[in-house]
């Protein structure tokens, strides 16, 4: 993927090396692991409702350097971060971006306490994106999934398509339908529905990139098909056999592997937001 002379916006709230203060191994941390149950991308708005409900609610974030980061794996968030706000400026009137927080091992949020081990998720209470960067190398080894350049951006790009969500009012209503639904399977079904379309919106972005910078951040050959890879590679059907346990779609957060490459992929061949209507195959 061509990104190192796209724009930086410096959107960053580096917290790396400022230790990771909290809870870590059992006790809540553990009960969190256990809400979450593996290694995905975003969380629902009732897991952040649980976790703003065990740490306390919304309290204030320690602030970390802001500005962008000089090094190559901070100045490569800054980059797909900032072309992903350049495309959705295009796509959304009033399009306001998130901040970036990059931090290592523990950091409070908006949400509560976020741990690495919940891996990349977007704070809707306080808007920022939360990246421990070492959840690339967990991408391969824990996995599967493809840590190439392109990989790596949708999984950015798939929490600004919560971030997004936001601001269209879709979590929002989410969260409402959750709350009043029958079962927690009819609730989960409406969580899928919201990390499929932020897989969509994944898509969407990467159809713009190039196009909002003049080529300077673009997909190439292969790029694509690595972002498949792992976009199959963490489908809840994948995760769960993975683990050992049988196939539950009952239990389904995120959607299969199929459907998540069904839907970045419908994304991406479209490149229009409008096609990301995954609310209506509930």
């Amino acid at each position: 993927m061509r990104w190192q002379g796209g724009r930086r916006g410096g959107n960053i709230d580096d917290r790396r090396g400022l230790g990771g203060a909290g809870l870590a191994g059992g006790g809540v941390g553990a009960l969190v692991l256990a809400a979450i149950g593996y290694f995905v991308f975003g969380l629902d708005p009732q897991t952040t409702t649980q976790l703003a409900s065990q740490f306390g609610g919304v309290g204030s974030a320690e602030q970390g350097r802001r500005g962008s980061p000089e090094d190559q794996a901070g100045a490569f968030v800054d980059v797909i971060g900032t072309n992903v706000d350049d495309v959705w400026k295009t796509r959304l009137r009033g399009y306001q971006p998130p901040t970036v927080t990059l931090y290592e091992q523990g950091a409070s949020t908006g949400c509560g306490f976020g741990q690495a081990a919940m891996g990349p998720f977007y704070c809707p209470a306080d808007r920022h994106v939360y990246l421990d960067l070492s959840f690339w190398r967990q991408m391969e080894s824990q996995l599967g999934a493809s840590a190439a350049d392109f990989a790596r951006a949708y999984v950015i790009a798939h929490e600004y398509g919560h971030h997004v969500q936001t601001l269209t009012g879709a979590s929002q209503q989410v969260q409402r339908a959750q709350q009043a639904a029958s079962s927690r399977a009819e609730a989960n079904r409406y969580s899928v529905a919201l990390e499929l379309q932020a897989d969509c919106y994944a898509g969407v972005w990467a159809a713009n990139a190039a196009a909002v910078s003049n080529g300077a951040v673009a997909l190439e050959p292969g790029d694509l098909e690595e972002g498949l890879r792992t976009a199959s590679a963490i489908g809840d059907d994948t995760l769960q056999r993975r683990q050992g346990g049988r196939i539950v779609p009952e239990g389904f957060t995120h959607g299969s592997s199929a459907q998540r490459v069904e839907w970045l992929r419908r994304g991406y061949q479209s490149g229009d937001p409008a096609v990301c209507d995954t609310f209506s195959r509930l």
